[in-house]
């Protein structure tokens, strides 16, 4: 028997994107339509598509280094740390404390920073535009800090094989620690923008369920996950740069919808807040560069190293043939895994769910299409 149809219409294509505010970039999403109701979904990637793992098997290891910062721009340090780990264990050598705790520091500010981006547009998307001049308040204390540390404000090119190129400045952990007390008040305020909003509860709460089953089927990771009550954090199930020494807690959801992972996000923050301050307070003295070949020449061996990024886990797979070039090079990227799960939440859905349902995904077209 054929669907009944609305006011005996057949079903719409409509195709939304590339070029719309809503899809955070070049993302065409099709749309199959029944008046507003969503009855499926097409995405179509791509278009910002610039070979970015082909490139680094024509590069030195650490020539390439500075590439990767430029899949998720919005959180470039992320992408630096997993790929100089995995570029580390192909050579067996260990970043020195000092540096380690830079490290997480860095990474850390750089997911609050991703974080109060994500909420300011989801905000913007759904229609509240003031949350947006608050978050971009917050965040350029951050953008501050990282210029003044390494000179780049977005593509913070912060890392090196082995630890870090740059010393902190004389003022670096005291503008961590005034950051780490400027921003939990500032939360607060966000909270009772928005957290009891009755128009933003009614846009996001029981929109885009996606359950605990269906982001283990679809591979999803990050905040997505967490929302549907997995508490699986790679920080804690499987640590690196010295994560295990630090006290934070792994926020969780109940109805993994698009609310849940608003809380989510913003609890991360309070929490990466957190470790910030515990890394701050306890930075060892000491080289920030372990003892590393100048000409980087890995043994013949193959790697897979992953991080907890901001929108999930971040993975790279490099083989080294014994030269100084990756033999291959694959990025496990959590905005394109994430992405897939699109249709099964859209599902059912409006058109209008449709933009909060793309939001809380938190997609970087540059990590989608690498």
């Amino acid at each position: 028997m054929a669907e009944p149809t609305f006011l005996d219409s057949t079903e719409m294509v409509l195709n939304m994107g590339p070029q719309h505010p809503s899809t955070h970039g070049v993302l065409r999403v099709i749309l199959k339509l029944d008046g507003e109701r969503v009855r499926g979904t097409d995405c179509v990637i791509g278009y910002l598509h610039r070979g970015l793992e082909k490139i680094g098997e024509n590069r030195t290891y650490a020539m390439y280094v500075p590439y990767v910062d430029r899949a998720d721009y919005v959180a470039a340090v992320s992408n630096g740390l997993g790929f100089c780990l995995a570029a580390e264990k192909l050579l067996g050598v260990e970043a020195p404390p000092r540096a380690q705790a830079i490290r997480v520091i860095l990474a850390e500010l750089t997911r609050i920073s991703s974080h109060l981006l994500w909420l300011g547009t989801h905000c913007l998307d759904i229609g509240a535009t003031t949350p947006l001049f608050y978050t971009f308040r917050e965040r350029e204390f951050i953008m501050d800090i990282f210029e003044k540390y390494c000179g780049a404000r977005l593509t913070t090119h912060a890392f090196r094989i082995g630890g870090l190129q740059y010393e902190t400045y004389d003022e670096f952990l005291d503008e961590c620690r005034s950051f780490c007390e400027w921003l939990p008040p500032k939360l607060e305020e966000y909270d009772r923008l928005l957290t009891g909003n009755r128009i933003l509860i009614g846009r996001m709460r029981e929109v885009g369920i996606l359950n605990a089953e269906d982001c283990k089927a679809y591979g999803v990771t990050g905040p997505m996950l967490r929302a549907a009550g997995v508490k699986w954090d790679l920080r804690r199930a499987q640590p690196y740069s010295g994560y295990e020494n630090y006290d934070f807690e792994i926020p969780t959801g109940e109805r993994g919808d698009t609310y849940d992972r608003y809380l989510v996000r913003m609890e991360e923050m309070r929490q990466a807040a957190r470790i910030v301050r515990q890394a701050a307070d306890s930075m060892p003295d000491g080289p920030i560069m372990a003892k590393v070949p100048k000409v980087i020449k890995p043994p013949a061996g193959e790697v897979y190293v992953s991080v907890e990024a901001p929108k999930g886990e971040l993975g790279y797979f490099v083989v080294s043939d014994g030269s100084t070039q990756p033999y291959r090079v694959r990025i496990r990227p959590p905005s394109f895994v994430n992405l897939q799960a699109l249709d099964r939440m859209a599902r059912g859905a409006l058109v209008a769910d449709l933009v909060a349902i793309i939001g809380t995904i938190d997609i970087v077209l540059g990590e989608v299409d690498r």
